[in-house]
């Protein structure tokens, strides 16, 4: 019994010795050969879900930022000068780097030839409320050309990475509907979720012939903005 046990474990050994050495000859490479390489691996999945696409970007179109993408700003809206004359409207703006911001892009949507306009501006708020950068009176471009137009700062400026608010100061006298600037649409829902001084879109002040060098951004108002002077598009160059 005891010689028949030791047979066959004997055997069994040599067995798996066999296996082990055939293995051992079927993985490794031929002496003189190169390996053959193993499954080449694939490329990152694209962001975006895999499919490539991301949407537009202010870079496209040779910009540095904006509040929306221009293809998206197909509304036009228009106030009376009673409605906002004299009020700063402000539309927030998120920069994720820094930049030197030379110009406002305005979407100028139409215009009246017989207006009477004097005191007009586009200027730039920090989240301080701190006003960082302004326009000359832009009251001639008002005037002319129905499009999307840069308008200069008088100095362009350092922006960091941050929350900023563009500035619109409308004075003057003109028709209601031929006056007008192309924007999101969005009057009331812009502000979804947020309270003042993060309103996105808003205004503050009434009586101004000039942008003031400081603002209370806590006092952003949407008494105008309810009313349908929807938020306008802009873009930073």
């Amino acid at each position: 019994m005891r010689t028949r046990t030791t047979t066959a474990t004997t055997g069994l050994v040599t067995a798996l010795a066999l296996v082990f050495a055939l293995t051992g000859c079927s993985t490794a490479p031929d002496e003189g050969r190169t390996p053959t390489a193993g499954p080449t691996a694939s490329a990152p999945a694209a962001p975006g879900g895999g499919n490539g696409f991301e949407g537009p970007r202010p870079q496209d179109q040779n910009l540095l930022a904006w509040t929306g993408d221009p293809n998206d700003a197909g509304h036009v809206t228009a106030q009376s000068s009673a409605g906002v004359g004299g009020r700063i409207t402000l539309v927030r703006i998120v920069l994720r780097e820094q930049i030197t911001w030379s110009n406002i892009w305005l979407g100028l949507a139409g215009l009246d030839t017989n207006a009477q306009l004097a005191n007009c501006y586009l200027g730039v708020y920090d989240a301080k409320g701190t006003l960082v950068g302004s326009t000359a009176d832009i009251s001639p471009q008002l005037m002319t050309d129905a499009i999307a137009k840069p308008l200069p700062l008088a100095k362009p400026f350092t922006a960091a990475p941050g929350t900023y608010f563009i500035a619109l100061l409308l004075n003057g006298n003109w028709a209601t509907n031929a006056l007008t600037l192309k924007s999101t649409g969005a009057g009331i829902s812009v502000n979804a979720g947020l309270t003042p001084p993060n309103l996105r879109y808003s205004s503050i002040l009434t009586g101004q012939t000039s942008l003031p060098a400081t603002v209370n951004l806590g006092e952003q108002s949407t008494a105008t903005i309810n009313t349908g002077w929807a938020s306008q598009w802009y873009a930073v160059s």
